[in-house]
């Protein structure tokens, strides 16, 4: 079953130095009904104005996965560590309860525009305080996340696969999915979404589909595309 969600009917905050676009509830944003899903906590769109600061704040016992779209960024945490990532990049945190984290925009004139994943950690799972990936520059669809890690994607603290999208215009890419449950969120473009059930849905910049008890998914890009497939347990 494919149920989506449109980019305009999302949590929207304007704070100035801070705009932002919540999937789920966070922050000031509330709806009872969308409270995560699955092991998908949170995801949200946001951009940080030149300089900008996220001041230090718990974070709860979640991997915390950012994809850098534009300008550079910097996470510092309570114990000492700094980290930094740059448009490209994908950034994941292993956070722990106890911890402060602040993130900041480095750029003194450029804009910080990300996605920020948050997503639920076993409790019985270690894994290193940060990982750093570059993504993908060309075409087609690469695993970045997943929970056995390699040279090539990142490790995750759950049974979690995240996949990384971009197609040309006319293409398309069909996709196994492992778990009962998976979120695709668009980046940017038009494609058209094919699940195992003939199920079709269309999605446009932003907007989202949350796909239940399928094995299988397409996606058909009607113009330049790139999207996340985050295949849950």
């Amino acid at each position: 079953m494919i149920t989506t969600r449109t980019a305009s009917s999302c949590g929207h905050a304007d704070y100035g130095w801070l705009q932002a676009r919540y999937s789920f509830s966070f922050g000031h944003y509330f709806d009872a009904a969308l409270m995560g899903f699955g092991a998908l906590r949170a995801l949200n769109q946001e951009v940080l104005a030149p300089g900008a600061m996220l001041q230090p704040r718990p974070w709860p016992r979640v991997d915390v996965l950012n994809l850098v779209l534009q300008g550079d960024m910097a996470v510092r945490d309570s114990q000492g560590h700094y980290h930094t990532a740059r448009a490209g990049d994908a950034l994941l945190l292993a956070a722990h309860p106890g911890i402060s984290y602040s993130e900041h925009n480095l750029s003194a004139s450029q804009p910080l525009t990300r996605l920020q994943l948050w997503l639920d950690a076993c409790p019985m799972r270690e894994n290193p305080g940060a990982q750093h990936l570059r993504l993908p520059a060309g075409p087609g669809s690469t695993l970045i996340a997943s929970p056995e890690g390699s040279d090539t994607r990142l490790q995750l603290r759950n049974a979690i696969h995240i996949s990384h999208l971009q197609l040309a215009a006319g293409e398309q890419q069909s996709l196994p999915l492992s778990g009962s449950h998976a979120y695709l969120q668009s980046i940017y473009g038009s494609l058209r979404v094919v699940a195992a059930s003939e199920q079709t849905a269309r999605l446009q910049c932003g907007d989202a589909a949350f796909l239940r008890d399928e094995a299988r998914v397409i996606l058909r890009a009607e113009t330049p595309m790139r999207a996340l497939l985050i295949d849950l347990p």
